[in-house]
């Protein structure tokens, strides 16, 4: 929290910040306002209503399942957190990626045109009126633009099918020399020496000593290993473009990368980044699960954008406390290295909490069930005004 300190203009919200992180990664089985306010002390929630060189930054969306279409963002959409089209709420997010640790640096939420085409509706939910819409590989590159901007040293950028397929996505990549390996779908068409083909077709072409055997990097139960192959893509634009192909060794199963490299890289450097993207997914399985990323019930744009900014400190601070375990105090004989969820688990258990006396829980208690009880009445008069 020292360390961001300078961005608070007051030590009211520095303070408030600094509570809300603490309960972020408190042991609370449910992370919301109203638990985090409790758990800071507060009477009620008010305070805490918000409205390296082999780095790689990866880019991904994940959406939160909502009930309410009055949430900012929220409509029928596809996400794959349900795996299919329900309510939700989706951002896309920007993960720098090390082999040290990974953890969200930046956040776009993903406002669907049947948002910026409603200007009632935006401005119930508090979206400014300069917010207009921009597809995912858009929202993408303004977060990519705005690590590099910062200062953010990386070489590399990863992502799946819905960023690779983008050429205005790639463009921008490449105008500022940035590496890529990005995820293509099987009849994805690149221009080759032989003409324009299909990502699936041009792998038929390819001879058996094309493929080798290579780690995408480590998993939970050992090294990932699949078959790879490349292929050269033409193009007369400066620097190294290739289509990347990864083999399943036990079913077959084939996965499509699009390359660019401003220098030639062997083989070995373009698996080791596509392997890389998966830390996303890890990324957002802790944020979610030891940071409440996904446990806000805010409804406001400056809401949402406050809850994840802390969220993502949050597990940044266990992101960075694992990688510098893992540096600088290397596990004895015996034990595997500490986890996020280990160092999680920790600080709860060894950081001392404050205590509250019985009548702050009954307080809470008296707080909680007249809130409910307004709710409630509110809703019998809303639905008797609209029956006949």
């Amino acid at each position: 929290m020292g360390r961001i300190a300078p961005r608070f203009t007051r030590v009211e919200p520095r303070r408030r910040a600094r509570e809300f992180v603490l309960g972020l990664l408190s042991d609370l089985p449910r992370k919301n306002c109203w638990t985090l306010a409790e758990h800071a002390g507060d009477a009620t929630p008010d305070g805490l209503q918000l409205q390296g060189d082999d780095a790689v930054l990866v880019v991904d969306e994940t959406g939160d399942l909502k009930k309410s279409t009055a949430t900012v963002g929220v409509q029928r959409q596809y996400t794959g957190t349900a795996g299919r089209i329900e309510n939700s709420q989706v951002a896309v997010y920007l993960v720098y990626s090390t082999p040290r640790g990974h953890a969200a640096i930046d956040r776009e939420l993903y406002v669907r045109r049947s948002w910026t085409q409603d200007a009632s509706r935006c401005q119930a939910a508090g979206i400014p009126e300069t917010v207009r819409f921009a597809t995912k590989p858009a929202l993408a590159a303004r977060m990519i633009g705005r690590a590099l901007d910062a200062g953010v040293l990386v070489s590399w950028v990863a992502g799946d099918e819905v960023y690779g397929s983008n050429p205005h996505l790639r463009a921008a990549l490449e105008q500022r020399q940035l590496g890529y390996v990005l995820a293509v779908a099987c009849d994805h068409q690149m221009t080759t020496r032989a003409g324009k083909i299909r990502a699936d077709a041009l792998v038929k072409r390819l001879p058996k000593r094309a493929w080798q055997k290579l780690s995408a990097g480590p998993g939970a139960k050992g090294h990932r290993y699949y078959d790879w192959a490349l292929a050269d893509i033409a193009d007369e634009e400066p620097g190294h473009r290739h289509l990347l192909v990864r083999r399943n060794r036990s079913t077959g199963e084939l996965a499509f990368y699009r390359c660019y490299s401003a220098t030639q890289v062997p083989l070995s450097t373009l698996v080791k980044m596509a392997g890389r993207r998966w830390t996303v997914e890890e990324t957002f399985q802790s944020g979610k699960g030891l940071a409440g990323l996904d446990e806000h019930q805010v409804r406001r744009w400056t809401s949402w954008h406050r809850w994840v900014t802390l969220a993502m400190l949050a597990h940044a601070f266990l992101a960075a406390a694992t990688a510098h375990e893992h540096a600088y105090a290397p596990a004895p004989d015996g034990l595997i290295p500490l986890t996020c969820n280990e160092i999680q688990h920790l600080f709860t258990t060894l950081v001392p909490q404050p205590f509250r006396a019985v009548a702050h829980r009954l307080r809470w208690s008296d707080w909680q069930r007249r809130h409910q009880a307004r709710a409630r009445a509110c809703h019998y008069q809303r639905q008797a005004a609209h029956q006949p």
